[in-house]
């Protein structure tokens, strides 16, 4: 082999290139570590959406920013770990969701998009409006959401904002949603009146109940407020009030045909 020139010429190139390329890690290993390429800005925004098309936080503050990119941004440009970042990030109660990325030569970028609120969650947690279940501290007026498991919320606000919808003809806005274990809906409305939908063409009941209320339902609360309207009945309703007609039927339901 010692004999052979070629072979002696493959084997020190063969050489040469592994040292360089110990070289080069060697040296790829020193630069990504402090104080090469340091992280010197550091753009935080809000994600714009229908509830929020400002440039400013509604619930996140200044402060947990600050803390968070004090504490969880380590190492320079090359070595931070986004990923890490942005689980930092998402652990701040009004944080749906962050994108983290850099920024060259030496900035980090971080898209914060915040819970916007819709409605409680029963009353413990929040819905919002992509029908995502979340618990903060929160103190408003806002339609209450019940069901048989959080994974039906998302449900159940695709059917507030179809019932809402139907609903506005009216100026009747809806208080509270409740959808039973047995898949039965019910609408309480800020009116204090109860509408019972069933499990079968809630909807069409809900449109039927809003086409003949004018002329049908609404005489009835002059002789006292509509405490529950039951619209699973094919071809009328059943109407309850509060006070003497509730009293004088000795709470039975009288009945309308439309």
């Amino acid at each position: 082999m010692w004999n052979n020139h070629q072979a002696l010429n493959t084997l020190s190139n063969l050489l040469f290139t592994i040292v360089a390329i110990v070289i080069l890690y060697a040296i790829s290993l020193r630069l990504i570590k402090p104080p090469f390429f340091p992280i010197k800005e550091l753009s935080v925004r809000v994600v714009a959406n229908a509830n929020n098309d400002t440039e400013n936080f509604l619930n996140v503050t200044h402060e947990q920013i600050t803390q968070l990119a004090k504490n969880e941004i380590k190492g320079n440009f090359v070595s931070v770990d986004l990923t890490a970042v942005r689980e930092a990030f998402l652990k701040l109660p009004w944080v749906r969701d962050v994108r983290v990325k850099r920024e060259w030569p030496d900035g980090l970028n971080i898209a914060i998009e915040e819970h916007q609120p819709l409605a409680y969650w029963g009353s413990h947690a929040l819905v919002n409006t992509h029908g995502e279940v979340f618990r903060v501290t929160f103190d408003r007026d806002l339609p209450v959401f019940i069901g048989p498991k959080e994974a039906s919320a998302k449900e159940v606000t695709q059917q507030y904002r179809k019932f809402s919808q139907i609903l506005n003809p009216l100026r009747q806005s809806i208080a509270e949603i409740n959808l039973t274990p047995r898949y039965a809906w019910r609408i309480k409305l800020h009116n204090g009146t109860t509408l019972e939908l069933g499990r079968d063409e809630i909807e069409e009941r809900l449109i039927r109940y809003v086409s003949v209320y004018h002329h049908s339902i609404a005489r009835f609360e002059q002789e006292g407020s509509l405490a529950y309207v039951d619209l699973r009945y094919p071809n009328g309703f059943a109407i309850r009030t509060d006070n003497e007609m509730q009293q004088i039927h000795r709470k039975s339901d009288l009945k309308i045909e439309t």
